[in-house]
């Protein structure tokens, strides 16, 4: 049943952070959703227990908690919320699908909802090279993805190879490997992995 105390704002970061399936910052959650947790809004859903926010630096960190994960699979039984415009109606009815969709199958909806941890990767190597394109050392994408496990790591890399636009490479100069690159390398065809370039479109 839905929660009449949040706000059109919070229910939509719950079910952003629901779909993302992973921590949040406020810059992420604008670039997927157009909107933010701050100030009343942040303290109410801390307060509720549904977030935690974490401050990282000069920035929060938002995670959906098992409570907020359980609020989101009521949620998708709920009533739209009033004044919510059509677009809140189309999220809805969409969410109302998605429930029978699992109810049909008999699956939970963590089977729906998991990191994307390719975009994640993507976004990191942009991140480190400013969109120039150079070849980036595993080592270094590791540590920008602080906290995601290496096997889905290695997975989203192992995906990412198969576009002809990426390239994830042995170092062509072995005795410049440190331990942290021996570690972050990636075994792609029984060949150990340690660089990671992306194309730029021209």
């Amino acid at each position: 049943m839905s929660d009449e105390r949040l706000t059109l704002t919070e229910r939509c970061v719950l079910l952003v952070l629901m779909a993302e399936a992973r921590e949040m910052t406020n810059a992420e959650l604008h670039a997927v959703a157009g909107l933010t947790l701050d100030g009343k809004y942040r303290n109410h859903l801390n307060g509720l227990g549904l977030v935690d926010s974490t401050k990282v630096g000069r920035a929060f960190v938002h995670e959906l908690t098992d409570k907020g994960t359980l609020w989101c699979a009521k949620e998708l039984l709920g009533e739209r919320p009033a004044r919510s415009g059509p677009a809140g109606g189309a999220l809805y009815a969409v969410l109302h699908g998605l429930q029978r969709h699992l109810d049909e199958n008999g699956q939970p909806l963590g089977v729906v909802f998991r990191a994307d941890v390719k975009g994640q990767v993507e976004a990191a190597y942009a991140e480190i090279t400013g969109g120039s394109g150079e070849s980036v050392r595993l080592a270094d994408l590791r540590d920008r993805l602080n906290g995601v496990p290496k096997s889905e790591v290695d997975r989203a890399l192992e995906l990412l190879a198969r576009r002809p636009d990426v390239h994830v490479r042995s170092e062509a100069d072995q005795k410049t490997l440190t331990e942290l690159d021996i570690q972050a390398a990636v075994v792609l065809g029984g060949t150990a992995r340690h660089r990671l370039m992306i194309e730029v479109p021209q």
